[in-house]
């Protein structure tokens, strides 16, 4: 068993964290601030070849062939070095729910139409799932596809889908075949400038602001025969498949973030004085400290152990919901004990600790809640 990691894979993180740290960190408070989604950094981390690490090379991919262990490192270096969680977030749902599904189960003609303008940032991608009465229970999705000469006619909503007022084309479920349940479910690529196809404004929330969610209406809307992924019922398959690479590899600029945080908070403590010492001197400081490293080098083996599975094509749904779970939660509380260690100080907005804090909360919920995966994990063990 061999922990190290290749040294090319520590080049690629260090050459992303340098990137980042000189392109994507300009006016983050006020983008914040605004809720307003960065389309040039976007276009930037395509010309990096971040948006390609999903594709394979012939259809605009950045490597020889996609290595998701490099990738998932690659975008712990992103985390590092961009203080914009809301840009690692979009950069992950667009590479991991809508590119990496096109790449595994996208026929020859589908990947060169969509996967080049992808892999460069020229499109985006989202994935639509979630409904209004339809989340954690997929089973009660009401989006449906009627088959008509050519394709098919979708009719229905989708919800918190990150990046859908902005998105070019959407990856979306819906039922061919209400009858069979789960079975019966189909996954169509649909284009933005489809007749019927509504893009609703970009939702307010509480962090992760710099990346746009909304709703995606489809009102008799046309998907042409050739823009069905995989085979028509193949969707809950598909589905599974797209939210194993989700949780394997949505969080990696978490870990990533939770790094740096850390670093910043231990710099902080050592130069933060009271009652005649630092901080850092007092127990109740250093065990925080001690609690937020052991976060991240447990979630660190979570993350390289599923990236290792999936690159060895194996299924992961246990090993990706424990990952979810213990990284999301640990992010949120490694923030709050950040904000705890810096006082008053982490509270202001201006010292951009506490966006972490609001940016981590999501994390619980988004690909699946912190509840979900531990029925995920109690189903797998029998119970």
């Amino acid at each position: 068993m061999d922990f190290s990691i290749p040294a090319d894979y520590q080049v690629f993180k260090d050459k992303i964290i340098a990137f980042a740290q000189s392109e994507l960190n300009t006016d983050i408070i006020n983008r914040d601030h605004r809720g307003s989604f960065p389309k040039d950094l976007w276009e930037k981390c395509g010309e990096f070849g971040i948006l390609g690490l999903a594709t394979e090379p012939q259809y605009g991919g950045s490597h020889s062939e996609i290595d998701v262990l490099r990738a998932c490192h690659g975008l712990m270096g992103l985390g590092y070095g961009s203080n914009d969680v809301g840009l690692g977030l979009a950069i992950n749902a667009h590479l991991w729910t809508v590119v990496m599904t096109i790449s595994e189960f996208g026929n020859d003609e589908q990947k060169r139409k969509f996967l080049p303008k992808m892999s460069t940032g020229e499109w985006i991608g989202a994935h639509g799932l979630t409904e209004d009465n339809s989340g954690s229970d997929v089973f009660a999705m009401q989006t449906t596809a009627t088959k008509v000469d050519g394709g098919f006619i979708l009719n229905g909503s989708k919800r918190l889908v990150t990046l859908a007022p902005i998105c070019d084309i959407a990856l979306i479920f819906a039922s061919t075949n209400p009858d069979v349940g789960k079975w019966g479910l189909t996954a169509f690529i649909v284009e933005s400038n489809s007749d019927g196809f509504v893009q609703k404004p970009v939702q307010d929330k509480m962090g992760l602001r710099t990346v746009p969610i909304g709703r995606l209406h489809f009102e008799d809307c046309f998907v042409p025969e050739e823009n069905v992924l995989g085979n028509v019922g193949s969707g809950w398959g598909i589905s599974n498949s797209s939210l194993e690479y989700d949780r394997c590899c949505m969080l990696s600029c978490k870990l990533g973030t939770m790094e740096k945080q850390l670093e910043d908070t231990i710099a902080f403590a050592k130069e933060r004085k009271q009652f005649g010492k630092k901080i850092s001197d007092f127990q109740a400081v250093s065990h925080r400290i001690a609690d937020m490293k052991s976060r991240i080098e447990i979630a660190k083996l979570l993350q390289y152990k599923m990236a290792w599975m999936k690159q060895q094509q194996m299924s992961g749904m246990l090993d990706g919901a424990i990952l979810k779970l213990f990284l999301s939660e640990s992010y949120v509380q490694s923030s709050l004990d950040a904000i705890r260690i810096h006082g008053g100080s982490g509270y202001l907005t201006e010292n951009g600790v506490e966006r972490n804090l609001r940016d981590a909360v999501g994390g619980v919920i988004y690909a699946g809640t912190s509840d979900i995966q531990k029925n995920i994990i109690a189903s797998s063990l029998g119970i």
